[in-house]
């Protein structure tokens, strides 16, 4: 009879010895707080240095003044600049002006993208509605100085407006406001139609079957339905147009001559930066109490 020693069993194989990376990946699945700071480190990094440090540093200049005889800034604290902007009545018209063909652009785009985007998300057919959204898409793939001076060429004297009116004994508007507002209707307009489109599409098609049943004809389902679920939807996308053409200045300067914000801060950037930069505060004030009321209107909910 044979007996097994101690020495005759065999030994267990050794574990290897996890790695460093694979310690840290075991640590950081066990702290995922740690784990999303890690991730969200850097693009918050970049979020403060490049764009609320650069607020704060024009918040801080709008508190300086620039030396008349130097032309240097100074750095003391001064309210000379809003002083001026409240008293001097060119930059009251001009801040006027801007609001209103901001206004005026995002009620026309309203006007143009609404029936576009009902038409994408209830009638359309899933093919139509691919080929209507690359539509709409594609003028957001060219430059925007290219569609700003198309723009400066078609609305020009003898240019391709007046050239198709000409036969009916008309004339395009040429250079002014009218130039602009096309310019600004053209530019963002798609912007419009996108958040409409996405706010219209998520409308759920049994609330339309539900309004036809209750013998809502057409117009009915529409202003009692369709209109006040896609309000939030029309007010995001009134964000992207009203700013846009509230801080714009190249095209008022290619196709006008009349002086809005953006035209007169970069303007007064090189004359007078301290009163460019405490100016640069209005429209941002604006778009404040404008995003203050959207977001009152759930438009944020929509974007």
């Amino acid at each position: 009879m044979t007996t097994t020693t101690a020495t005759n069993l065999p030994t267990p194989a050794r574990q290897p010895t996890p790695s460093v990376r694979r310690r840290v990946a075991a640590w950081l699945h066990r702290h995922a707080r740690f784990r999303l700071a890690l991730i969200l480190a850097l693009p918050l990094a970049w979020l403060g240095v490049a764009y609320l440090g650069s607020l704060v540093v024009l918040f801080l200049n709008a508190f300086w003044k620039t030396d008349p005889f130097t032309s240097l800034v100074v750095h003391e604290f001064t309210l000379d600049n809003f002083v001026e902007l409240l008293t001097t009545s060119v930059y009251r018209s001009v801040t006027i002006r801007t609001v209103v063909m901001a206004s005026l652009v995002t009620a026309t785009c309203i006007v143009l993208a609404y029936p576009i985007a009902f038409y994408m998300a209830k009638v359309a057919s899933p093919r139509r509605r691919s080929v209507l959204a690359v539509a709409v898409l594609m003028p957001l793939w060219a430059s925007y100085l290219i569609k700003a001076y198309s723009w400066r060429l078609i609305l020009s004297e003898g240019g391709v407006l007046d050239w198709a009116l000409k036969p009916f004994g008309l004339t395009g508007p040429g250079f002014g406001d009218v130039a602009v507002w096309l310019t600004f209707t053209y530019l963002w307009l798609p912007f419009m139609i996108l958040p409409i489109f996405a706010g219209l599409e998520r409308i759920p098609t049994s609330l339309l079957e539900a309004s036809a049943d209750l013998g809502g004809r057409g117009w009915i389902t529409f202003r009692r339905v369709i209109l006040p679920l896609s309000i939030p939807a029309v007010v995001a996308g009134s964000i992207f147009t009203f700013s846009l053409t509230l801080g714009d200045y190249i095209v008022p300067g290619l196709v006008s001559t009349t002086q809005f914000i953006g035209n007169v801060i970069f303007i007064n950037v090189a004359q007078d930066l301290p009163l460019a930069a405490a100016y640069s505060l209005v429209p941002l004030a604006i778009m404040l109490i404008y995003l203050f009321v959207a977001r009152r209107l759930g438009a944020f909910s929509a974007l």
